[in-house]
């Protein structure tokens, strides 16, 4: 067997450990393997890649373990607050890469035939998107740019302008490149790709970052897919093309949990306006303290957790496991119910959770929850504030009317972790806090739920 026949079939393989892969991650039990085979194919791709290029062992070798070093460090080092920032970056990071396959491919040597040229442009232009939106995405998410929208007047204009144009400018370059006079239309895409880049991510609000992550996920992977055709690698277009769909997939199922449309999360500027919009929230929050928690917590036959940002914010996952795993033991039937776009990345909670091993089959969507919950006894929403606001079902003139949530106001008790009355990472009031059944136990949620743990002990 020769060796090109070997790789190719190392390829194959690769292929189909990335789709037997990606399948698991479908599900939250067999996600953590899914992972590992994904991993293992990308090994085997990069490896055949690399003896096929005729580059020494020695390479593969300190490629390795460069990237292992990496790899784990950021693993490691990362806190979990800090885990869409990261995402995001590594989104950044494979669109640069893309970016810079199709930038050397065209300053090769030999003329490059329109077949080659059309997607040398391709990975330029989206890579280049990527990797700005990218940037962009990471600094509203460490909250080191203003999370809010950032508008001026014409901004979608002159979007579309930079579009219309950078097409335009790809047709010329795929027809012309054989020349090898067309470096500087190369060199204007790169430009107007790392503008647009910036400018489509801007206008975004902070509450709408999973959806943006995303999306900018699936860029990543078109983007791959582009350089695949560059280099004439099989196995780089079938995993590109799987990461674009799975990332366009994830989208839509983003969007469809706000109840809104792509074009609306990309150019609506969501949060721009959104502090005191909506019909002017009435009441008086009652406070709660652990003890009186507690009691409630005691007698309760059912119980659900609704996390939210402010839980991995106060690294509270360990405490609510031990909290759940006290109420399964005083005889309560306890679930932790998961809104899509809680958090800050999609599945955000998820992995905190099961960080915390917290039995996937406790982990329920709210379609399986909301039909029953005015037969909840306690629902303990931990730092979330838009996923679990009534507004969305009553008020027509909100911002996130329509958005589907967890109808948590519907519980005989509601017990809302927060550390103030501030509104959520949205700018929205939530109703819910003075709702009659509601009780707010403020402070850190960490503390909080650890405080009620120590009252379980004692009692």
């Amino acid at each position: 067997m020769s060796l090109e026949m070997i790789i190719n079939l190392s390829y194959i393989v690769a292929s189909i450990l990335f789709i037997f892969g990606l399948k698991m991650l479908g599900n939250a039990a067999t996600a953590r393997r899914g992972n590992m085979v994904s991993a293992a194919g990308m090994l085997l791709a990069v490896v055949a890649t690399l003896i096929r290029s005729g580059m020494g062992y020695q390479y593969i070798a300190i490629g390795l373990v460069v990237g292992a070093v990496i790899g784990a460090l950021a693993a490691r080092l990362v806190k979990m607050t800090g885990m869409p920032e990261m995402v995001a970056l590594f989104n950044g990071c494979g669109g640069l890469a893309s970016l810079l396959v199709g930038w050397a491919e065209f300053a090769g040597p030999s003329a490059m035939p329109p077949s080659v040229a059309l997607p040398t442009a391709l990975a330029v232009v989206i890579g280049g998107i990527t990797f700005t939106g990218s940037v962009i995405a990471w600094g509203k998410l460490s909250e080191k740019l203003a999370g809010k929208p950032i508008q001026f007047p014409g901004q979608n204009i002159l979007n579309l302008l930079l579009v219309v144009g950078a097409v335009v400018l790809m047709a010329v370059f795929a027809l012309k490149a054989e020349t090898g006079e067309m470096s500087i239309i190369l060199y204007v895409l790169i430009g107007m790709a790392l503008v647009l880049g910036i400018l489509a991510v801007i206008p975004i609000g902070g509450a709408d970052m999973p959806v943006v992550i995303a999306l900018l996920n699936s860029y990543s992977g078109l983007a791959a897919c582009a350089a695949g055709f560059i280099i004439r690698n099989n196995v780089l277009i079938v995993a590109g093309a799987l990461v674009g769909a799975s990332g366009l997939i994830l989208t839509k199922i983003m969007c469809k949990a706000m109840n809104r449309s792509l074009a609306n999360v990309l150019f609506s500027g969501f949060g721009a306006a959104s502090t005191g919009a909506g019909k002017a929230t009435e009441g008086e929050a009652k406070p709660i303290s652990a003890e009186d928690a507690y009691y409630l917590l005691e007698a309760a036959g059912s119980v659900i957790f609704v996390p939210g940002y402010g839980m991995a914010v106060a690294q509270a996952q360990h405490a609510v496991r031990e909290l759940g795993d006290l109420l399964e033991a005083n005889g309560c039937d306890v679930k932790y119910v998961i809104h899509p776009v809680a958090g800050r990345m999609p599945g955000h909670m998820n992995v905190l959770l099961a960080e915390a091993d917290v039995p996937y089959e406790q982990l329920v969507e709210p379609d399986d929850v909301n039909p029953v919950m005015s037969t909840v006894d306690v629902a303990i929403v931990i730092g979330a504030n838009d996923v679990v606001n009534p507004a969305a079902r009553n008020d027509d003139t909100s911002p996130i009317y329509g958005m589907p949530i967890i109808n948590v106001d519907e519980a005989k008790t509601c017990i809302v972790l927060k550390r103030s009355m501030n509104p959520g990472f949205a700018g929205i009031q939530n109703p819910l806090f003075f709702c009659p059944n509601s009780r707010m136990l403020f402070g850190d949620a960490k503390n909080s739920i650890s405080a009620l743990v120590s009252e379980f002990k004692e009692g």
